[in-house]
């Protein structure tokens, strides 16, 4: 029996990498999606059984290609990590129009297309994740963040109507709520609790992947403990 896939789009030297190795030391096969694949590449040599795959998350059809590719050369998806992102830090009136679309196509379109390439095999399994990472702004909207709060609540109200449907159907969707700043791994802020580290963000993402189905986790924010919320 081979090793069950994670695939994981959005792909950085924090929260990307951070997924990527915890699902990596759990036994699973990884595939790196992300628009470009300088580093995605490097990180793929790290790991134990590992691709990248080049691919645009503002563009349906590059979304719909890269995930063709890891199911053809990997098989299905077992674990869906969503970790695109973007924003623009701009209130109403400086925020263009294109600004607002690409963040809601990164954050919401993307997020839809990409589920929707997986959730077929996991249907036909009766099982599988799709994790979503979100912000707080999906729950509050401050002067600027126009563009990035409303793509994220609509990002947040997807993976909602997602779970509550693909739920009974064995398919665990949760989201998680980022609150704080991202250190790198290991930094000493994070040990001080001013900033998130990302090795414990995605031990986090790994333990909901592993609930037991008469205990799922929808939504769980994340913060570190100094955090002002």
């Amino acid at each position: 029996m081979t090793n069950p896939v994670c695939a994981i789009i959005g792909i950085g030297p924090k929260n990307g990498a951070a997924f990527a190795r915890c699902f990596d030391k759990a036994g699973y096969r990884i595939a790196l999606l992300s628009r470009s694949t300088s580093f995605s590449e490097e990180l793929a040599n790290e790991l134990s059984q590992a691709r990248a795959y080049a691919c645009d998350a503002a563009d349906p059809a590059s979304v719909e290609a890269a995930l063709s590719q890891v199911r053809s050369n990997m098989g299905a998806v077992d674990v869906l990590i969503y970790n695109a992102g973007n924003g623009s830090w701009k209130d109403v009136e400086e925020i263009t129009a294109e600004e607002f679309e690409l963040g809601w196509r990164v954050n919401s379109l993307g997020a839809l297309v990409a589920s929707q390439q997986v959730i077929p095999d996991m249907k036909a399994q009766g099982a599988g994740n799709i994790i979503f990472v979100g912000a707080t702004a999906s729950l509050r909207g401050r002067p600027k963040t126009a563009g990035f709060a409303s793509a994220k609540a609509a990002q947040r109200s997807l993976a909602q109507s997602m779970a509550k449907h693909l739920g009974p159907q064995g398919i665990h969707v949760s989201l998680l709520i980022i609150d704080g700043g991202i250190d790198f791994p290991g930094a000493t802020d994070a040990e001080e609790g001013k900033k998130l580290d990302p090795d414990d963000i995605a031990t986090l993402a790994y333990y909901v992947t592993t609930q037991p189905r008469s205990a799922w986790t929808f939504e769980v924010d994340v913060r570190p403990n100094q955090e002002n919320w």
